[in-house]
């Protein structure tokens, strides 16, 4: 098959699950464009490097912010591709049918990476916005770049979380009408995103959950025991936003250190709250305590993890309504053996059982999060059969080599117009109680 891409920036350090994809397809002999914004990222995954995956990128061009320097360019541009291309680039600016997408030229500078493109057989757009987008600075719009026929294929969407969180809080609970009536196919990353996608309006036999994977042979499996030396190591892997909770977990430390002093907490990660956490954490008096690493590539990450004993993922709701589905970040600790607290948020609770394979504990709640990591510092006796647990559940559901495989069929299935066997797997794929918060407790969830 020849599949296209679309994304956001290209390569992202954070979203391996999108590289993990494309390489899955790639080794099973698929021809794979990408299609995105250019990154400055300074660390990329190797592979990316191994992959040559850059060398199948075509990036979309700046967009000048002056308009009047943006319209000057347009006439360039246009009279340079005319000829490649010219009832694409004249739709592109038929601002009775496409308004203000077309009227301040975003659609077409969207058009240009596509300009000699070959006809595919699924477009596959990695996130919900990349299928619709607004009149935002930059981007592509899957679906209407179908329609104007810069694109042709088969068109599958993925919703992965703020596309199907605060993106519909910014622009509204309709804005995905018309991708629903026109889209071939959706999936998303887990069952919580799928029921809001069916509430929004989408034919739930369009629609199934396909998760989004790590490559576990990459995180190898250790049982937790204490150290002789006796420093119990927690770690955090995420962006430093909001919605990631991780102000939480450092304000969890603090009290913890009241009881157990033997304790270091490693946040890897960067992003726009770094300085308001190193305020929280020179305020509270923990700089020997919580260190921001910064952003480590996978390597430096597995490195910190394999000397870890626990591992928080205090996800919550942001203030702008982003949420997160089960992080991979989250499935790496697990299949390293760790024991994890996670937060009753978005998908996490169909990843994490309580009580099994870590703890979950409400958003926003520093001291229920310092009450489970007291208690598995004191227990360290089960540490050993959650993280049994914990690689057990991600190697079952979450293996990227599965789920790749389950791609390829899903593919196939759309291309054959054959929905009813993925019509099936919808129903099957998580029962209400995984994603509606419920779970399994044990004498340890006592806490």
């Amino acid at each position: 098959m020849r599949i296209a891409f679309i994304v956001d920036r290209f390569p992202v350090l954070s979203e391996t699950f999108v590289i993990n994809q494309i390489t899955g397809l790639i080794e099973r002999g698929h021809e794979v464009h990408i299609y995105g914004r250019q990154t400055y990222d300074n660390k990329v995954h190797p592979d990316v490097e191994k992959y040559e995956l850059i060398k199948r990128t075509r990036y979309l061009p700046e967009i000048p912010n002056n308009y009047l320097v943006r319209l000057f360019n347009t006439l360039y541009l246009f009279a340079k591709n005319f000829s490649q291309a010219p009832l694409v680039l004249l739709r592109s600016l038929n601002i009775f049918k496409y308004g203000k997408r077309a009227a301040c030229l975003r659609l077409f500078y969207s058009t240009l990476p596509f300009l000699n493109a070959p006809e595919y057989d699924i477009i596959h757009c990695q996130f919900g916005r990349q299928a619709v987008c607004k009149f935002g600075p930059y981007s592509y719009e899957g679906l209407v770049l179908r329609e104007i026929g810069a694109v042709k294929g088969k068109l599958i969407t993925t919703f992965r979380g703020y596309d199907i969180s605060w993106y519909l809080k910014k622009y509204g609970e309709n804005v995905y009408d018309g991708l629903f009536e026109q889209g071939d196919f959706f999936y998303t990353n887990c069952e919580f995103f799928r029921q809001r996608v069916i509430k929004l309006g989408c034919d739930e036999k369009k629609i199934i959950v396909h998760g989004s994977g790590i490559n576990c042979s990459r995180f190898t499996f250790k049982a937790r025991y204490p150290d002789a030396e006796g420093l119990i190591r927690i770690a955090t892997t995420g962006r430093l936003v909001e919605k990631k909770g991780i102000e939480y977990a450092i304000r969890a430390i603090a009290d913890v250190v009241k009881v157990h002093n033997n304790v270091e907490f490693n946040v890897i990660g960067d992003g726009e709250l770094k300085e308001r956490f190193a305020q929280i954490i020179n305020e509270l008096n923990l700089a020997d305590k919580v260190h921001l690493k910064g952003w480590k590539n996978q390597k430096e990450i597995i490195s910190i993890l394999d000397k870890s004993h626990i591992f928080v993922a205090p996800s919550v709701t942001a203030s702008d309504g982003n949420q997160d589905a089960p992080v991979n970040t989250l499935k790496e600790a697990m299949a390293m053996g760790l024991p994890v607290i996670g937060t009753f948020h978005g998908g996490i609770p169909e990843l994490v059982e309580d009580g099994v394979s870590g703890f979950l504990v409400p958003e926003r709640d520093e001291k229920a999060i310092a009450q489970k990591l007291i208690y598995l510092i004191e227990h360290p006796e089960i540490w050993s059969q959650m993280g049994s647990h914990g690689r057990q559940k991600v190697e079952e559901n979450y293996d990227t080599d599965k789920l790749n495989s389950e791609l390829v069929e899903i593919y196939q299935q759309v291309l054959s117009n054959d929905l009813y066997e993925l019509e099936e797997a919808s129903q099957i794929s998580q029962t209400p109680s995984e994603y509606s918060g419920a779970t399994k407790t044990n004498p340890a969830s006592a806490g």
